[in-house]
């Protein structure tokens, strides 16, 4: 099985650099960057870590993409806070890479992930150097995690859930099974993960809670304004619709948007490429404008709908919203609800969330609601709309759960924080 893995990844990689070369759309154009992101990408890595004259352990970590990185951003942190180290952040995939790349003072060295080939794996951590590594979610690279147990470097695995269709229960999984000793340590979000580990032979679990808490509180606590933003607000209530992630999310909030023609509406697609940016103006009856086309002298008093045609915001923008849609539900990869929440706002979405723990909570609480049709979505809103006295009730339920779940990075980094000083 190894082996079909290995052919695989090569053979994967030789249809991404073909696809990529093809003129189109934007999801070729993101394959192209997927691509270009790691030409001589070894190389540059050793080059820029040899620079750096290794005088400090080096703590790695990974995520799959920006929302993951969500995960990482308190424990690098509050680890640069704690004692001297240099941090590797890497990223499978453009979406977390390039926001990042414009902006990120606590990491030292940023960089794509290598393809998962076994000659790749021991040149990068080669080059690297880690002394800990710390992977998020649902992150199992078996060359990668295979090289990082054979040099005895402690690997750690964050904010993972492990399901009963996770892939180390298929007929395939072998390949994934024999990766998983090379975490020292698990940091699972609920019980079943803990028991379905135990069921693969693993004690060295912990049942955590999300950092992710900590991130959007970071966010919510960082002071950040966008002009233009404000002046569509203009004072009035905003509906977010963030990380729309398919027609099926489009078709859910264009519909909400196009059915209350008073409501401002501000739309954060997933991808913000100029396809995407025509659909969403297409699916709406009322004025809706682009950011980038947009200045200090636009008139926004007649626009009903502001698309975000940039990445890297949307954590920072739920601050101005009153009720947010967050997209990604129709598929198995819903994204962040907790973003939102941290503002206090309700929070809808679509009805594939077994993947994660927090939609459960939320819609117990009364603070989400997940909905499956545009009049799902439209019953939810009109709750809520004009009734200030139940909003006010779910920013206190939301702050309080919040506060609940909130400072999973002190327990998380405790063991890294040890494996870590003692290698020094």
């Amino acid at each position: 099985m190894k082996f079909i893995y290995d052919v695989a990844v090569k053979a994967v990689n030789g249809v991404l650099k073909l696809y990529s070369a093809m003129p189109g759309n934007g999801a070729r154009r993101k394959f192209s960057r997927f691509v270009k992101g790691r030409r001589n990408l070894i190389s540059k890595i050793a080059e820029e870590m040899e620079a750096d004259g290794r005088s400090l352990p080096v703590v790695w970590f990974h995520a799959a993409s920006l929302g993951e990185f969500g995960i990482a951003r308190p424990l690098i942190a509050r680890l640069k806070e704690s004692g001297e180290c240099n941090v590797v952040m890497t990223f499978f995939s453009p979406s977390g890479y390039e926001p990042v790349s414009r902006n990120h003072p606590t990491i030292d060295h940023l960089f794509y992930l290598p393809l998962d080939t076994p000659a790749n794996a021991a040149a990068f951590l080669d080059a690297v150097k880690p002394s800990a590594a710390v992977f998020m979610v649902s992150e199992y690279w078996p060359n990668i995690l295979m090289e990082l147990q054979r040099r005895a470097i402690p690997t750690y695995l964050v904010s993972a859930i492990i399901r009963d269709d996770s892939p180390f229960f298929k007929w395939y999984g072998s390949v994934f099974r024999k990766a998983l000793p090379a975490y020292s340590r698990f940091f699972v979000l609920d019980e079943h993960s803990k028991e379905n580990l135990a069921k693969l032979g693993y004690e060295n679990v912990s049942l955590s809670r999300d950092p992710l808490f900590d991130n959007a509180e970071l966010v919510a606590n960082t002071p950040w304004s966008d002009p233009l933003v404000e002046r569509f607000k203009n004072g009035r209530k905003l509906f977010i619709a963030g990380s729309i992630s398919d027609e099926r999310d489009l078709k859910l909030v264009s519909s909400l948007a196009n059915s209350h023609p008073d409501t401002r509406f501000l739309f954060v697609p997933h991808d913000v490429s100029p396809e995407t940016v025509a659909r969403i103006k297409a699916s709406l009856k009322g004025e809706c404008k682009a950011y980038s086309e947009c200045d200090e002298t636009t008139a926004l008093s007649s626009t009903q709908v502001m698309v975000i045609d940039f990445v890297g915001a949307l954590a920072y923008l739920y601050r101005y919203a009153d009720w947010a849609y967050v997209g990604g539900g129709f598929t198995p990869l819903l994204h962040s609800v907790i973003e939102p929440v941290v503002y206090g706002i309700p929070v809808s979405f679509g009805p594939r969330i077994h993947r994660k723990v927090t939609p459960r909570q939320l819609i117990d609480l009364g603070i989400g609601a997940m909905v499956t049709s545009p009049e799902e979505l439209d019953a939810w809103f009109r709750t809520l709309c004009n009734d200030d006295e139940r909003l006010a009730r779910i920013r206190e339920k939301a702050a309080s759960y919040v506060g609940k779940y909130a400072d999973a990075t002190s327990s998380i980094l405790e063991p890294i924080k040890r494996d870590l000083w003692a290698t020094k």
